[in-house]
């Protein structure tokens, strides 16, 4: 039997996002991440506005979005990183296929290198997105599913520039609460558990990616999975 080469990184637990893009170059790669107004969201996007890439920030707050935008162009600045534009912010509401699809619709088929599925509901009540779909599943997974799949061509695009282009999906350790439960997605015919549904969403995201390489793999588009630690 064999032992799999563990994998070592020089980093640590105590390790800023900015520490671990230091000398890593993205200019000329586009990003956008969802949910970027907040959060892991902002930290994220900063470190990619650092690293030289175009970042956009997809928030379903414009007004909290352009504070973000604005703050990260000021950190920028302060760092002397000269010729790195502003990040962009556009409207995106997960929880509404509508807005993904008007989202996709404006994107269109312009290069895309990086998209972090970053944005997500936590334990919320008993609710539903507009189509029906649980709030949590919705939110989590099935918005960001389709943001993905609306954004194929891009991704694809982006990997024919520069030989390859990455999907982040932002997971979590609640993903071992629940698999993906295929007979009752919406809780129709058991108790509503907000840790459930939450664990439930973040397992289906951590299949997605793993799917997700399996398909697109060959069009240079790949994709990660990961745990962002206790936040």
């Amino acid at each position: 039997m064999t032992t799999a080469a563990r994998i070592t990184s020089p980093f640590s637990s105590r390790s800023t996002a900015l520490e671990v893009v230091d000398g890593v170059d993205l200019t000329g790669r586009r990003a956008v991440i969802t949910g970027g107004a907040s959060g892991i969201g902002v930290e994220t996007a900063r470190a990619l506005a650092h690293a030289g890439a175009e970042v956009v920030l997809a928030v379903r707050d414009s007004a909290a979005g352009e504070r973000t935008a604005a703050d990260i162009a000021g950190s920028l600045g302060r760092a002397g990183r000269t010729g790195v534009p502003a990040p962009a912010v556009e409207a995106l509401d997960l929880a509404d296929l509508a807005s993904v699809d008007a989202f996709t619709a404006r994107w269109g088929a312009r290069p895309l290198h990086v998209l972090v599925a970053n944005a997500g509901v936590m334990d919320t009540p008993h609710t539903t997105t507009a189509q029906g779909w649980e709030l949590q599943l919705g939110t989590n997974h099935l918005g960001h599913f389709a943001l993905t799949t609306g954004l194929h061509a891009a991704l694809a695009a982006g990997a024919a520039e520069t030989g390859e282009a990455r999907v982040v999906v932002v997971s979590s350790s609640g993903h071992a609460a629940s698999p993906v439960v295929f007979d009752d997605l919406m809780f129709e015919r058991r108790p509503y558990d907000p840790g459930l549904a939450y664990g439930q969403s973040k397992t289906a995201g951590a299949l997605f990616a793993v799917e997700l390489t399996r398909r697109w793999s060959g069009e240079g588009i790949t994709a990660n999975s990961l745990m962002p630690g206790g936040i």
